[in-house]
């Protein structure tokens, strides 16, 4: 990314060193670097290190003279854009002015210099400069916004895909239920199955739509909270009761949702006779007592260029050997906003694919009254 407020350099070639000092400073303003060279061979040094917006060459140098270093410049990828300005004591004829300019010179200047003449032409050249840079780095804002807009794009046609198949199965599980009950309607103990089945299909299709709202929520930041005094003890309590269907592989419902969700994401991603461990802790701290709730599991853990994204909208660690069988992606970011909402905050460990999680909430506890 190019910084448009970075300095500017300019490249000044003479072999003495009194014209490189009084080129300085008739140039000096701030955010302008000049880069000094005695000779061709010094200058093309210096050319293979900075970016420069303008070069200032005298033509007559031992060794390499002024039109010898332009040739060189033009013949590079690197360089071969930069400006470049002559600066001749002798007479320019017209044969020396056409080899100039066939060599890349946008401009001769005769010495001795006029201070503002040099200084106009000079501020015409880092004006363009800078013109350019604000141009390259707009191109990189609009590249950097598309690429963001096909990320995006990406993952709405996979959350329209993953919304499609998790709302076919319940609809057709429960019209598949009405056909049974048109057909065995007289069959009470049958029909009692039968209607507790769809009922878990409703309560699926009610989690998903609320999954829907959340998601608008999150969005627009409107997820709000109704504050009051609880204790942890409740607070697990109620996630463990909440999150217990989840566990015993039914449908799940929904500081509780927190703490569920982050049960329901273990419970979804350890394998049937894994292990999940909820645990808590007061941390006193100076700036006061900060309550620490964990979430452990020995599942199929989450691989380490996953761990940046896995709060963001519509994540999912995916794996070979397990797939997430329900919800839209959007627990652990609703999570988060939650925990940030309480002024708290929350962080992933996992040591990578199939080694397990542990997600920990902080939450700031307050003052006794």
């Amino acid at each position: 990314m190019i910084d448009a407020h970075a300095p500017i350099h300019v490249l000044l070639v003479d072999d003495l060193a009194e014209n490189l000092l009084a080129l300085e400073a008739l140039l000096k303003r701030e955010g302008l670097v000049c880069l000094k060279a005695r000779s061709g061979e010094e200058a093309l040094e210096l050319l293979l290190v900075h970016d420069v917006a303008l070069a200032l060459l005298d033509v007559q140098m031992p060794g390499m003279d002024g039109f010898q270093l332009a040739e060189f410049m033009r013949g590079a990828d690197r360089t071969r854009h930069i400006p470049i300005i002559f600066l001749t004591a002798g007479a320019a004829s017209l044969q020396r002015r056409f080899r100039g300019y066939e060599a890349g010179a946008v401009d001769f200047i005769q010495k001795p210099i006029e201070a503002d003449i040099l200084r106009s032409k000079v501020n015409v050249f880092f004006d363009l400069y800078r013109q350019r840079q604000q141009i390259v780095a707009q191109r990189d804002a609009l590249e950097a916004y598309a690429n963001a807009l096909q990320v995006a794009d990406r993952n709405k046609n996979q959350f329209l895909a993953v919304l499609g198949h998790e709302l076919r199965n319940p609809v057709m599980a429960l019209g598949g239920g009405l056909k049974l009950l048109e057909r065995r309607g007289g069959d009470a103990e049958l029909s009692g199955q039968i209607r507790g089945q769809m009922d878990r299909q409703v309560a699926h299709l009610a989690r998903l739509v609320e999954d829907l709202l959340d998601i608008s929520r999150i969005d627009q930041g409107k997820i709000s909270l109704r504050r009051e005094r609880v204790t942890l003890q409740t607070v697990l309590g109620l996630a463990v009761e909440a999150s217990r269907p989840q566990i015993d592989a039914a449908d799940p419902t929904r500081l509780t949702q927190v703490v569920s969700n982050l049960l329901n994401n273990a419970a979804k991603y350890t394998p049937a006779g894994g292990q999940i461990r909820l645990s808590a802790r007061f941390i006193d701290e100076v700036a006061g007592g900060v309550a620490e709730i964990a979430v452990a599991d020995n599942g199929v853990g989450v691989p380490q260029d996953m761990q940046a994204k896995i709060f963001e909208l519509f994540a999912q660690a995916h794996s070979d050997n397990l797939r997430a069988q329900e919800g839209l992606g959007i627990g652990l970011a609703l999570v988060r906003q939650l925990v940030e909402l309480h002024g708290g905050s929350i962080a992933l460990s996992s040591p990578g694919p199939g080694l397990g999680s542990v997600f920990t909430v902080r939450l700031p506890v307050a003052a006794e009254a």
